[in-house]
């Protein structure tokens, strides 16, 4: 498991600067797709609980190391995130459209959603999305739209990023 937990943390490394550099300069309204998000919803689901923990977390401390985040907010998040999404291997078959689709999308608001109970604790300290704004929506629609390309592509790294014993 500490191989793919690794390779995880390598991708969502690379996803997280091409976020940051390429796709910055794409944005609609604002918003990229979150990759490294969609990179932890799936090695959670195919890996399953404990593997998902860890991927959310390893991947948000590589976020928090490389942005201006608050030091362990992005880590709590994906953490959560990769729990639930690992609770639901075994439970859902992944097709190749729209589990990838409603999974990212559940991720999404599940992120939007935990970051604005977090700024109600931490006033002033951590960003929350506006509702009103349309980048949560815009980023909605984004991850839901990549989630198939992204799944597709990371199928092709299973050996780096899939556990022994996990079909």
């Amino acid at each position: 498991m500490a191989k793919n937990i690794i390779w995880t943390v390598v991708f969502s490394f690379v996803a997280a600067t091409l976020q940051s550099t390429l796709l910055s300069h794409v944005a609609l309204y604002g918003a990229v797709p979150d990759l490294v998000l969609g990179i932890v919803v799936y090695v959670a689901y195919v890996n399953g609980l404990m593997a998902g923990q860890l991927a959310g977390f390893f991947s948000g401390l590589t976020l928090d190391l490389i942005s201006a985040a608050p030091m362990g907010l992005n880590a709590l998040i994906r953490t959560l995130i990769g729990a639930l999404a690992g609770i639901a291997r075994g439970r859902v078959v992944l097709d190749y459209v729209l589990i990838p689709m409603a999974l990212c999308a559940l991720a999404t608001m599940l992120k939007a959603g935990l970051l604005f109970l977090l700024s109600l604790v931490f006033q002033n300290s951590v960003p929350a999305y506006p509702l009103a704004a349309p980048t949560l929506w815009a980023e909605l629609v984004l991850n839901t739209a990549s989630a198939p390309l992204l799944f597709a592509f990371l199928r092709r790294f299973g050996s780096l990023l899939v556990g022994k014993g996990v079909v």
